[in-house]
């Protein structure tokens, strides 16, 4: 990706000039960390539990004269909430760069919230019939307009306010904290399943989990309220009306770095996938191959638990040796797991099982922090929020969000996990060779600026 190129007139602060607020003094980063953390938290417990839960779903609000079918519909319904994403994201995430990231952060948690409350309280197919799959299909398209732009302009909120040389390494926690509200609703889901009679949980007690979004979103809508907005943001405000210019932040993002967009897609190709498996698949899969529910939600549960610590690893790694290096190094990695991991699915083994799902969600999250940086970093501050918005969502629909279909699809083909395996290790392959030519090479120059500070 090449270096930013202004496309206005405006003169916002560089990417590596260190925020203050008006009085001088630097805003606390550590607020705005949690305040996207929470916020993640929420978006990744809506996802997650969608995946988990998908067998449940299927057989819930769709007819079950054919399984196999429900099942795909219920994909069809999690690929629906993510190729609304990239409309939300140019939509929204103007208003990061016209209104502000923290007007953003509000709103998309509340639309996020309404989604998930709505599908723990929409009747199922016995009840109300077609109107049970198209309730269903109106939530998750709230959900995914809620969505679309919390990850890029939360990250972005956060990169902002980060201290010189840090950048990566925050990343990290906020890719980690992607891990959370999965965590919690695997961890909700496994007790659940263990604790209540099969019949109340497929009945009624799978709705009581999306139901338990309303407070951690409470709490989170709590906690960015009282961040302040990001002072580059201001500044680029405060100059475009000194200057009175006309703030098209996505048509600008358009018409100047399509290009950079482009790239910043194919680098993500293959953690957007592994996301995907991680987060929407994998127990779908484990339960198709002959494991019991609970196992795996274990399985699971295991890979939350190592994604948050692998997250802030590869971003701390990042900040030492470089984002571009790390990224070679983890997609080569990741691209000769890739196989050995759906082999381990459909082995019938549960340890192979496990440790195969584990060591593939340890790669996915190591490579996190440095990619949501490039995401982010590569765009200057007048067009950023658009640009990582309207990128991050066309690479996670087009690329994430059919995953776990063609996934289905590929399975039902061949019968076996490995054939795409193999589809992932290309993407994988792709995402090496932008990383070797085409990673934005300013983030980098930025690490090396800050270690001769501290020399």
């Amino acid at each position: 990706m090449s270096a930013p190129r202004s496309t206005d007139t405006t003169t916002a602060p560089s990417a590596t000039t260190p925020a203050t607020t008006a009085t001088g003094e630097r805003p606390s980063w550590k607020k705005v960390l949690w305040s996207a953390m929470l916020g993640n938290a929420v978006e990744w417990y809506d996802n997650a539990l969608y995946g988990i839960l998908a067998v449940t779903i299927a057989a819930t609000f769709f007819p079950q004269e054919d399984a196999v079918a429900a099942m795909i519909a219920t994909y069809l319904g999690l690929i629906l909430s993510y190729a609304v994403r990239p409309i939300g994201g140019a939509l929204i995430g103007r208003f990061g760069d016209t209104k502000g990231r923290r007007w953003v952060l509000t709103f998309t948690i509340l639309l996020m919230s309404i989604g998930t409350l709505g599908i723990g309280l929409i009747p199922g197919y016995a009840a109300i019939g077609i109107g049970a799959p198209l309730l269903l299909a109106a939530c998750r398209l709230i959900q995914g307009f809620g969505a679309s732009a919390e990850y890029t302009t939360a990250a972005n909120f956060l990169l902002e306010h980060a201290p010189k040389g840090r950048r990566n390494y925050l990343s990290g926690w906020s890719v980690g904290s992607t891990s959370i509200g999965p965590l919690l609703a695997a961890t909700a889901a496994f007790v659940l399943i263990k604790v209540m009679p099969e019949d109340d949980f497929a009945s009624w007690g799978w709705r009581l989990l999306f139901l338990a979004a309303a407070p951690l979103s409470l709490v989170t809508i709590y906690i960015r309220r009282r961040t302040e907005e990001s002072p580059e943001f201001l500044a680029v405000l405060r100059e475009a009306e000194r200057e009175q210019v006309k703030q098209r932040p996505f048509t600008d993002a358009v018409r100047g770095y399509w290009r950079d967009m482009l790239k910043a897609i194919g680098l993500g190709a293959g953690q957007r996938i592994g996301s995907f498996m991680i987060q929407s698949y994998f127990v779908a899969a484990l339960i198709q191959n002959g494991f019991a529910a609970g196992d795996a939600l274990l399985a699971a549960i295991l890979t939350y638990i190592v994604g948050a610590p692998a997250a802030i690893w590869g971003g701390y790694m990042a900040d030492r040796f470089g984002g571009r290096k790390l990224l070679i190094i983890g997609y080569s990695i990741f691209a000769v797991i890739t196989v050995p991991t759906f082999i381990g699915i459909g082995s019938h083994s549960l340890v192979f099982a496990f440790v195969a799902v584990v060591v593939f969600t340890v790669m996915n999250n190591i490579v996190g922090g440095p990619l949501t940086t490039a995401y982010v970093m590569s765009f200057p501050s007048n067009v950023r929020n658009a640009a990582a918005g309207f990128n991050y969502n066309i690479g996670t629909t087009v690329i994430g969000g059919t995953a776990p279909l063609i996934a289905a699809w590929l399975f039902g083909l061949t019968g076996s996990e490995v054939s795409f395996g193999v589809y992932m290790a290309v993407a994988c392959v792709v995402s090496i060779l932008v990383a070797v030519f085409a990673f934005p090479r300013s983030i980098d120059e930025e690490l090396h600026e800050a270690r001769s500070l501290r020399v």
